[in-house]
């Protein structure tokens, strides 16, 4: 179809797995699904349900009729009964007991809570194979010695790979979230029009120890451990503000880990995967773009932003139910799972093909050294008879005249020559470079990457081995 709009998510970003999540076929199955639960549900309880009408329905799940449902809520126009008619017209025996009691909000909340419940398996598979690949990198880069920077100015160093370990720790926080949330995610149950069950009540002439077993019932044949315990027509959309959360605070660890990488290729130090035939630009063809990690960057502000949606519409909802709800909720959400998907497919394919350039990385190191270097330069002068306080002023002013050399004149740092040519430090020029070992000025960045990895990562992915070994392809 080239004569109608088609989302850049479904023909770009996102994985066909997390389409198919969203699709029509998991919407409406899932539909028909908890219509059985619920005949299930009462028939066993006691209701004039036969197992021919049962079996009837269940002969029915997958083959939707949807040209009979479309047509039909032309007519009607609500989507719920059109497909309860469409359903009936599959199955003329179950006709008279689908939907019994039931309110729209039971097919169409029950499903959206099952539907994020899947997208969430499939965003957190996503997310502990991005988690385990960083890790591999941070170990394989723990000893290489790197600028680390403080408001993009040069600060003392660090490692190439403790860097990796703070992308990572954002990620496992994330990680966290997302399991707390899907932990504690339930379903709506069947609660009737307000959230009060008074039609199941009048089903069950009045009996409360039948009408109690409904939810637990239907949850348990959802795969449900329960049902949100009160709600009025429909769950709380508190709960979309949840998910969404989750989405938006990973979007923020990617675009954060995309930044890094933008500016590493900047400095030439790390460059993201560039394939052989890819062009970097239309005017420049000696360019490599980050195109990769701005596209990250980009979608990240989108679901950053989308997570407004769900809040707002919690916040705006009206006593038991409105329905300004459900347009938005169409929209937002899935299009939030997509687009997050469609991140994480990207953030895996960078972190699979970061080439690191130790050279440059080095050369840079050492025009910024010799100064991060001078306080161990002036210790090592007072060992050798100097004065602490004249030699710190010395330092002080030399810095400054290499300083200018550098930033006015365009010149090399030549602070180790002007320390060495002056009598007050008592040490020469190769004794000085002798203790320009950028791995002396690391710290514990090397220690602390082993202990990140040895005490949270392994034992985090040990325990989610069965979700490892994920492989991606991205679209363009």
């Amino acid at each position: 179809m080239t004569d109608r709009y088609v989302s850049p998510l479904q023909g770009r970003y996102a994985s066909r797995e997390m389409q198919q999540i969203f699709s029509e076929d998991m919407k409406f199955s899932t539909w028909r699904r908890l219509w059985i639960a619920l005949a299930e549900t009462e028939q066993a309880l006691g209701l004039n349900i036969s197992d021919e009408q049962i079996e009837e329905m269940r002969a029915h799940v997958t083959d939707i009729n949807y040209d009979v449902a479309r047509a039909r809520e032309k007519e009607v126009r609500h989507d719920v009964m059109s497909h309860v008619y469409a359903f009936g017209q599959q199955c003329p025996k179950a006709k008279g007991i689908i939907h019994l009691g039931a309110t729209s909000c039971y097919v169409g909340d029950n499903t959206d809570l099952i539907v994020m419940r899947e997208a969430l398996k499939l965003v957190r598979k996503k997310l502990i194979n991005v988690i385990a690949r960083i890790a591999d990198f941070a170990e394989s880069q723990k000893d290489q010695p790197t600028l680390a920077f403080t408001h993009f100015q040069p600060a003392q160093p660090t490692t190439v790979g403790k860097r990796a370990t703070l992308w990572m720790q954002e990620f496992v926080m994330d990680l966290e979230d997302l399991e707390y949330v899907m932990g504690t995610l339930k379903l709506l149950g069947s609660k009737g029009t307000t959230g009060t069950q008074a039609s199941f009540l009048e089903l069950f002439e009045g009996d409360q120890d039948k009408v109690d077993q409904i939810d637990p019932m239907i949850a348990e044949k959802m795969g449900f451990e329960a049902c949100y315990p009160v709600s009025g027509q429909t769950y709380s959309r508190k709960v979309d503000t949840r998910v969404m959360n989750i989405l938006a605070g990973i979007a923020a660890s990617a675009h954060k880990f995309s930044n890094d990488i933008r500016l590493l290729q900047h400095l030439k130090e790390v460059e993201e995967p560039f394939e052989k035939s890819q062009i970097g630009s239309s005017a420049m063809a000696y360019k490599r773009n980050p195109m990769r990690s701005e596209r990250i960057a980009s979608l990240s502000r989108y679901v950053i932003t989308d997570a407004l949606n769900p809040a707002l519409t919690s916040a705006e909802q009206w006593f038991e139910r409105t329905l300004d709800d459900s347009a938005n909720k169409r929209i937002a959400i899935a299009e939030g799972f997509l687009t997050i998907d469609g991140i994480l497919d990207l953030v895996l394919n960078v972190v699979d093909g970061l080439v690191v350039y130790p050279k440059v990385i080095y050369r840079h190191m050492m025009a910024e050294l010799p100064f991060m270097a001078t306080e161990n330069i002036m210790m090592d002068a007072v060992k050798a008879g100097g004065d602490r306080q004249e030699l710190h002023e010395r330092i002080r002013t030399l810095s400054m005249e290499a300083g200018r050399t550098v930033k006015q004149e365009g010149g090399d740092n030549d602070l180790l020559e002007r320390i060495a040519a002056d009598p007050a430090f008592n040490l020469t020029l190769d004794e000085l470079k002798a203790a320009m070992d950028p791995a002396r000025y690391t710290g514990r960045a090397a220690l602390q990457t082993e202990q990140y990895l040895k005490n949270v990562i392994r034992p985090l992915l040990e325990a989610r081995r069965d979700q490892i070994g994920l492989e991606v392809t991205i679209n363009v």
